[in-house]
């Protein structure tokens, strides 16, 4: 999947971006080994493609408008939407521990996983591709984010409001995991000052926050 969408990519490369980690820790590896020196050059390689496809899509938009955008679709939400869309929470490789934990489905470890992918793929010379891809996977919940920005920023709209209101800020509960193993849903409760605000479900408890963040937002009438 992964030369099919990219291209030819070095192999080396290629599987330190897809290690975890945990396993290196667990296997008595190198911290080279893994993909967090490869995560942090690829986020570069996102940052740089998507502010140009931003650039050339929205040619009216100012500046202000285009971080807004583009500080939603490199976020971990987004990222980990993508790399299961192109299956990479089936190919990365963890440690036992992380395994067992859930560690496959967590946002932070296949959204970090995908920016060490484009760090490796963009260092076997498939600039093209890579720009590409994010065009076609990334840039296409752009509309959505800029219409309906505050749904995506409801986390950090609700808690400039709270500590506008009295220096506070709001805390996150879940109250309930549903569903199989392999397959959860979080119910999450957000409360400020001693009050259940919302509750909400996502896939993730991130994306429960979120969108508990987002009712709770709607209610207190700082949202639309």
């Amino acid at each position: 999947m992964l030369e099919t969408i990219f291209g030819k990519g070095d192999e080396a490369l290629v599987k330190i971006a897809l290690t975890h980690p945990s396993y290196t820790k667990e296997n008595n590896l190198s911290d080279l080994e893994n993909y967090e020196r490869l995560e942090f050059f690829g986020d570069s390689v996102l940052k740089l493609f998507t502010s140009k496809l931003l650039y050339k899509t929205y040619p009216n938009a100012p500046e202000g408008e285009l971080s807004k955008i583009r500080s939603i679709l490199v976020s971990d939400a987004i990222l980990a939407q993508v790399a299961i869309k192109i299956g990479l929470d089936k190919i990365i490789i963890l440690g036992a521990s992380e395994e067992k934990q859930g560690g496959r489905r967590r946002e932070s470890n296949i959204a970090c996983s995908l920016e060490a992918i484009l760090g490796a793929f963009y260092l076997s010379g498939q600039e093209k591709n890579i720009e590409t891809f994010i065009r076609d996977y990334v840039l296409v919940y752009a509309d959505d984010v800029d219409k309906h920005f505050e749904k995506y920023n409801a986390k950090d709209i609700l808690q400039q409001y709270t500590q506008g209101k009295d220096k506070t800020r709001p805390d996150y509960n879940t109250v309930e995991i549903k569903g199989p193993a392999h397959k959860p849903v979080f119910v999450v409760e957000v409360m400020w000052n001693g009050e259940v605000l919302a509750r909400a479900e996502g896939k993730t408890k991130k994306e429960a926050e979120q969108n508990c963040a987002y009712e709770a937002c709607k209610i207190l009438k700082i949202c639309d």
